[in-house]
């Protein structure tokens, strides 16, 4: 367990900018990661959908739910 933390922390180590930025140092590459992410859930599809897509949908069923819920509209 020692030795995995020694190596953490030499890893870390290595990431430029610790004098001058501290811990934000890591912030570019988390904002990469984050763009990565959305990048993935916008264009990869799983089966024949995107997240968005999935997200798009059940906010419609959610609102299409609520507007039967206040009466304004009828089952069909």
């Amino acid at each position: 367990m020692f030795r995995k933390s020694q190596n953490i922390k030499y890893i870390l180590s290595l990431v430029p900018g610790k004098r001058r930025l501290g811990t934000y140092r890591f912030l570019p590459i988390f904002f990469c990661i984050g763009g990565v992410m959305e990048w993935i859930m916008i264009n990869v599809r799983i089966g024949r959908e995107t997240f968005y897509d999935v997200y798009r949908r059940k906010q419609s069923e959610r609102s299409y739910q609520q507007k039967i819920a206040d009466g304004l509209m009828e089952v069909k």
